[in-house]
């Protein structure tokens, strides 16, 4: 009996210190069912199968401004963005959040605008490493992940490359992904898709399993 009771003893505060991953997904594109929605909400589901607690956000589903330029987010210590509307959901939704899933469709070679929006909206949260309102902080994982119409995955490239730099500027741990190919068929019809994304889910969460 004392055996046993030592045994536990030993063993509580092991588990006192796991907790569940927190993945929150950004949907930036104004179709609340089209093709990036699908592919977020998989990766979203495979990282939920290995127990993570996860919470889809949908761009369409929000009312969030364009930044206005006023650094009123850096005027005094901690004031944070002066714009009240949705993004201050986001701001408190990422903050207790270990990982970020983006995705955007690619518009015109770039992401969209609705992507952009919410980028230039984080500069009140996350200033880049050049800026003197940077904050060091334990790096957020994010998940990038763009989809096109055209299916060479490498069209766009330099500016998915630059896309990352920028985020690992913001002091974030990126992982670049491309689904190509959309013109041809939607995402939920590709076959290859549905476990390569929630591949993806999951291994963030075997990832940070083996870290905490």
């Amino acid at each position: 009996m004392n055996t046993q009771c030592t045994a536990q003893t030993v063993n509580k505060p092991d588990m006192q210190r796991r907790r569940n991953m927190k993945i929150i997904g950004f949907i930036a594109s104004p179709r609340k069912e089209g093709n990036t929605a699908w592919i977020v909400n998989k990766i979203l589901e495979g990282a939920k199968e290995k127990g993570a607690e996860t919470r889809g956000w949908y761009f369409s589903a929000l009312d969030i401004k364009p930044c206005r330029g006023c650094l009123g987010c850096h005027k005094g210590d901690d004031r944070g963005c002066v714009i009240n509307d949705d993004m201050q959901k986001l701001y408190d939704a990422l903050e207790h959040a270990d990982a970020l899933v983006l995705g955007s469709p690619t518009y015109m070679g770039q992401m969209s605008a609705q992507a952009k929006i919410f980028t230039d909206r984080l500069y009140a949260q996350y200033s880049p490493r050049f800026s003197p309102h940077f904050k060091e902080r334990a790096a957020k994982k994010l998940v990038l992940v763009f989809n096109q119409g055209n299916p060479d995955s490498s069209l766009f490239q330099s500016y998915y490359d630059y896309t990352k730099n920028m985020f690992q500027l913001l002091g974030f741990d990126v992982t670049l992904q491309v689904v190509a190919g959309m013109r041809n068929e939607p995402a939920h019809e590709r076959k290859d898709l549905h476990t390569a994304l929630k591949d993806i889910g999951s291994s963030l969460v075997s990832g940070f399993s083996k870290s905490n």
